[in-house]
């Protein structure tokens, strides 16, 4: 079983959610529900490793609040 760390916004010209996997080239999707994106994303992710495991360009590390007065 593998495991990727996705990242998630939400679109304001459509209202769907978007999700990416850092560093993974092709591994992004959409869905009008979490629910459905986290599914798409798993279809996705599960036919990119078809072609074996990914060599990652980045790692996901965090986030960080950045304060600008």
């Amino acid at each position: 079983m593998n495991k990727f760390t996705s990242i998630i916004e939400k679109c304001a010209e459509t209202g769907l959610y978007v999700g990416y996997v850092p560093g993974f080239p092709g591994a992004h999707s959409q869905g009008e529900t979490l629910d459905e994106l986290n599914r798409n994303l798993q279809e996705v992710l599960s036919m990119l490793l078809e072609d074996g495991e990914p060599s990652l360009e980045a790692e996901f590390v965090g986030t960080q609040v950045v304060m600008v007065a």
